[in-house]
Formats: C-alpha cells, structure tokens, sequence
C-alpha cells in the first residue's frame, strides 16, 4: 500500500466535504426549498435574478451558510488534531482532549458564566475564556510532564490529572451558581446554533496554520511511530518533533472549542475511518481526516437541526451517539491484540 497520498482518496475527501456543505446549506428548519436555493447560489455567481426574498436570502447567507463552513472548520481541526494525538501517542484511543484542553476550556467558560456574568454576556467574552482555558489546561499538562520525564506516556498521565483537577474546578464554580448551570451544559454539550460570519473568521486563521502544519508533519509521525530510538537515527529530534505536532494540534482544538464548545468522538472517530479505508501512512491520514472531519461534523449537524425540528439536539449528542459504539468497537479490539 502506498504511503503517499494519491489524487482518487483525496477527491474522495473534497467531494464528501462538499456535498456534506452543500446538503447542510439545501436543509433546516426553514422550508426554503432545494432548486430556489440552487437558484439562489447561481443568481450569486452569475449576477442573475434570485428566487428567494430578502428575509429568505438572509436565512440563507447570514445563517446556513456560515453555519455549514464553521461546521466544517470545526470538524476539520478536530479530526487532524485527533489524528496527530494518536500517531505523538502511538495510542489509537487518543483524541485532541487528551492533554486537559477539555477540562481548561470548560473551567475557563465556567469562571466567566459563573462569576463574571456582565463580563460574560460580552460578545467573544466565552470565546475567548474557552480558548485560554483550553491552551492553559494544555500548558499545565505540559508543564507537569516536563518535570517529571517529558515522554510521551508521562504527558498521558499528566493530562489525566490535569483535566481531573480542572474538572474539579469546574465543578466547584457550579456549585457556587447553580443558576448558571443551564448556560453551562449548553456550552459543554456542543453548538453552533450560535454561528455567524465573527466565529468563521475566528477560528479560520488558527486552522490554516495548524492544519498545514499538522499535514506537513505527517513523516514526522510515520517516524515517530517506529519509536524514539529509531526516529533519532534517522535524524529527527523525538523531542523537538513531538513538541511541534502537540502545540499545533492543540491550537486547532482550542480554536475548534472557542467557538463550538466540547464535541466528542470527532477526532477519535474519523482518523480510524479513514486508516481503515485508504491505509495506516499518516502522510495520507492527517490530510484526509480534516476533510473527512469537516463533512463528518457537517452531516453530524444537519442531523442534529432536522432530526427533531423545529427543535434542535446538541450537536454533541449526535457526535457522541455515533462515536461510543465505535468507542466500544476500538476497546474491545485493543483488549484482543
């Protein structure tokens, strides 16, 4: 099996994320209807006549549309930073929660719903608290591996006892405004019924970098799966390599939590996926699980807006419906091999 990502798996990612887009924008609560809505993106690109009305166009392009790309946005930075945690790891169980981003965005949402709530309500106020907190409960991690071996089975356990304790912490602050509590779960179940064109342009930037870097380390961590030892014989610093690919994936999963709060099974979800398709060269499964998981969220979404409309599920209901079966599936065949 080659080791290089062909032309056909790549197609195959770009078409799935497309249509996953294009079936998102076409479907909701609002009956809009498919061909006036393709109608409408013509009009668009070629300066015709649109079908829709004003209000209609506004459903479309300031609430579908930006919805539909933050969904995909979210989606690819999670599924590249679970594939990049697994292949640093060398544990198919990781997931871009490992290292206490979760516990450290949602303590870091929980502080500024809880005791700062003028603060709070600010617009990006949320946004920001989670993506520090996120980065911090990382550093923390980081921190505490360091000091006590800087391996890569040191930074596991660090993490475990840093999202522990960051939970803790979280915990404690509800407990002081149960009032807020509503806010709170609605945040750690995961949305984007909230998105808007501000969120796009927020986590865009952050995922362009960490994305390219992430795909272009993809050697790096086929190396880096051979061991320490044998990496360092070839040339690579595990260290410096490992530091590299972890900070990376990080700020794409703290951008990912800014601005959707904690979804689950994503990035443990999709990177098997597309390992059991297309190979197990992370050369071809870093690339292909952003575009996977960009239409992997995407659909994930549109199920969760028309699954019980006009109600809407939280979106890490349905991430979490699909991915503990499989959970499941990965334990028990760890436990055989």
């Amino acid at each position: 099996m080659s080791s290089r990502l062909r032309p056909g798996p790549l197609l195959a990612g770009v078409a799935a994320l497309l249509l996953a887009l294009l079936g998102s924008v076409l479907l909701g609560a609002a009956d809009l209807g498919w061909t006036r809505v393709l109608g409408e993106i013509w009009a668009q690109l070629t300066g015709g006549h649109s079908p829709l009305s004003e209000r209609e166009a506004a459903i479309l392009w300031r609430l579908r549309v930006p919805r539909a790309v933050l969904g995909a946005l979210v989606g690819a930075a999670l599924g590249v930073s679970g594939a990049a945690f697994q292949g640093v790891f060398r544990n198919p169980l990781a997931d871009p929660y490992l290292l206490g981003a979760a516990g450290g965005a949602g303590l870091g949402v929980t502080l500024v719903i809880t005791m700062l709530p003028q603060a709070g309500s600010a617009p990006g106020a949320a946004q920001a608290a989670a993506f520090a907190g996120a980065l911090g409960g990382v550093a923390l991690t980081w921190l505490l591996g360091r000091s006590a071996g800087n391996d890569a089975a040191t930074l596991v356990l660090a993490g475990v006892a840093v999202g522990a304790f960051l939970a803790a912490g979280q915990t404690f602050l509800q407990q002081l405004r149960l009032e807020s509590l509503q806010q709170v779960y609605l945040w750690i179940l995961g949305r984007l019924s909230t998105a808007g064109w501000s969120d796009v342009l927020l986590v865009l930037p952050l995922l362009l970098v960490s994305g390219a870097v992430l795909c272009a380390c993809g050697r790096l961590l086929d190396l880096l799966g051979t061991g320490d030892e044998e990496a360092a014989s070839l040339g690579v610093h595990p260290g410096r390599a490992r530091a590299v690919v972890l900070v990376a994936a990080s700020l794409a999963t703290a951008a990912a939590v800014s601005v959707a709060g904690l979804i689950g099974f994503v990035g443990l979800v999709v990177p098997h996926l597309v390992r059991l398709a297309f190979g197990g060269t992370y050369r071809i499964i870093v690339p292909l699980s952003l575009l996977f998981g960009g239409a992997f969220l995407v659909l994930a979404d549109v199920l969760a807006r028309t699954a019980l409309a006009p109600a809407e599920l939280p979106l890490g209901v349905i991430t979490a419906f699909t991915g503990a079966p499989f959970f499941a599936v990965l334990l028990q065949r760890s436990r055989r091999a």
